[in-house]
């Protein structure tokens, strides 16, 4: 019984092993009929390659007139505080706050018939000097013509004595009276100066005086004065062009504080007489029509300065300026051929979408200024028209097609 199963045991084995040997000897078999009969991989279909499509302008010769930015502050040439220069009730306001007054303008009538009357008490004081210096006069006259020896000498000295003091009295009296004349005109407030009063700190009624304080104040606002800050370099640079007279190349703007530019020029007005030593500044001072009231004393502006006749540089679209790793800048520069190449260049500060070139471009070159983002070197591209661009160039027209 042992020996059947023994038996058994030994023929299952015995068949295991061989389908073990036919499995690798089929496998082996597989492998080497690869190897002398080897089969072509199915090939895919190409699809052909698509062009990317770019705008390419050409580096033209543009004026270039970059202008320096200053935070300037406007303020007026001339302004006054009215301080009434005599007491008394005010009888008469002849203009309206905010009103643009003229220079000689009455703005204020105080009540006067107190001045009235004591201009009238000083003409009677004078015309009671003048009768009394006559009639000294006259008695010196008689003194002197009289026989010596019936006056004595202390008698003439006062005749002559008395004559001089009325004189006196009537110079005295004539001051009297222009005091008084003065403090008449006096009781009328008239504008020193041309230009907008405010507001009022009194009105009819009310009692003013010299130590009450300022009635108003008046701001010359046409023309108005702008201030801005020169450093120390920039303003030995702007004396130099001045004593070879270059100064006059340079126009100065304004942008008001909307963003707008304002519509009228100025001009050189005066530099301070000293610098700060703390900003290591000096302040120069420009003057500027304000018909229109659009520059409003203590407000701030932007001044732009920039020549007035620009040089000329080859330049290209901002857009077409790319930065590369390491900080440098570059550009995609279409060749004959229709394939691009990226080429570093050096430009200057862009000014109304155009960036000078220093370096790395000549004249009537052509580069890529959209589609950039898809390109790699040596590509070939197709081109398409550049579209109309306000920034590139408001007067810019794509060129007509053949």
């Amino acid at each position: 019984m042992e020996a059947k199963n023994e038996e058994k045991k030994g023929g299952a084995i015995g068949a295991l092993i061989g389908t073990v040997v036919l499995a690798v000897a089929c496998a082996a078999g597989g492998w080497i009929a690869r190897e002398l009969y080897p089969q072509k991989a199915p090939q895919m279909p190409q699809m052909p390659q698509m062009l990317a499509t770019v705008a390419v302008r050409e580096v033209e010769e543009r004026p270039y007139n970059l202008p320096e930015r200053f935070v300037a502050h406007a303020e007026p040439v001339q302004e006054v505080d009215l301080l009434p220069q005599v007491d008394g009730y005010i009888k008469e306001m002849r203009f309206k706050e905010g009103d643009i007054v003229k220079e000689g303008t009455v703005l204020y009538v105080l009540d006067d018939e107190r001045y009235h009357a004591v201009v009238n008490q000083r003409k009677a004081d004078l015309e009671a000097a003048e009768a009394e210096a006559r009639r000294a006069e006259r008695y010196w006259e008689r003194m002197q013509n009289a026989d010596s020896r019936g006056i004595t000498q202390l008698e003439r000295d006062n005749a002559e004595a008395g004559a001089e003091k009325a004189k006196a009295a009537v110079l005295q009296a004539k001051a009297n009276l222009v005091v008084a004349e003065y403090d008449l005109k006096k009781a009328r407030v008239i504008a020193p100066i041309s230009g907008q009063i405010g507001k009022t700190s009194a009105h009819v009624g009310d009692y003013v005086a010299p130590s009450k304080g300022a009635l108003a104040r008046i701001v010359q606002i046409d023309p108005i004065r702008v201030t801005f800050p020169l450093t120390d370099r920039a303003y030995v640079g702007w004396r130099t062009a001045l004593k070879k007279g270059k100064a006059p190349e340079y126009r100065m703007r304004l942008i008001l504080p909307d963003g707008s530019e304002y519509d009228k020029q100025g001009t050189w007005d005066f530099d301070d007489n000293e610098m700060s030593k703390d900003t290591a500044t000096i302040i120069m001072r420009l003057s500027f029509p304000n018909p229109d009231r659009l520059l409003v004393p203590n407000s701030y502006v932007t001044l732009l300065s920039d020549r007035k006749v620009p040089p000329k540089m080859p330049c290209i679209p901002q857009q077409a300026v790319v930065d590369l790793v390491g900080g440098s800048q570059g550009v995609w520069v279409l060749k004959d051929d229709m394939t691009v190449e990226q080429r570093v260049v050096e430009v200057r500060e862009m000014s109304e979408g155009w960036s000078p070139v220093v370096s790395g471009l000549q004249l009537g070159e052509k580069v890529v200024i959209s589609g950039i983002s898809k390109l790699g070197p040596g590509m070939k591209v197709k081109l398409v028209e550049p579209t109309m661009n306000d920034d590139l160039d408001p007067n810019y027209q794509p060129p007509v097609k053949e």
